[in-house]
């Protein structure tokens, strides 16, 4: 088969396919904590405390709601996209971190665990060339002179 003999030729094609989906799952995921308010921000916040970070919780808990929200947007576009997983990878390693604490168990916490693997992988790996970081920061191969 040919696909098999493609030597990846597809693999910004693949990048972008798998930016948009787990882009759209995270804005959909943190949507309602970004919009749930101040109490809902500081529920979320609170789990900064496993951290020994026991300030501000409603600040946390909306950056949570927020690095979900726009990180996810970023990611979907290829705009800052090593520190969008940044964030991603520091936020879902805290709510791997807050399911593990309360006893949720392996089903509690893999799918956050799993989105931590998953954007640190991103960040070594790139946002490839349909992103926006290809067209506003192109390496220097890239840039030509007129």
């Amino acid at each position: 088969m040919a696909i098999f003999r493609s030597r990846y030729k597809y693999k910004d094609l693949g990048l972008l396919i798998l930016r948009f989906g787990i882009g759209l799952m995270f804005v959909l995921h943190g949507w309602p904590k970004l919009t749930g308010g101040p109490e809902k921000w500081e529920q979320i916040g609170t789990t900064m405390q496993l951290l020994g970070i026991d300030f501000a919780p409603v600040f946390w808990g909306f950056m949570a709601g927020f690095a979900e929200v726009v990180g996810g947007a970023l990611i979907m576009l290829g705009f800052f996209f090593r520190i969008s997983c940044g964030l991603l990878v520091i936020t879902m390693l805290v709510a791997s971190m807050r399911h593990m604490t309360a006893g949720d168990g392996f089903a509690g916490y893999s799918h956050a665990l799993e989105a931590a693997i998953l954007f640190l992988s991103l960040m070594f790996i790139g946002p490839g060339k349909y992103s926006l970081d290809k067209v506003i920061f192109p390496s220097k191969k890239d840039r030509r002179i007129y």
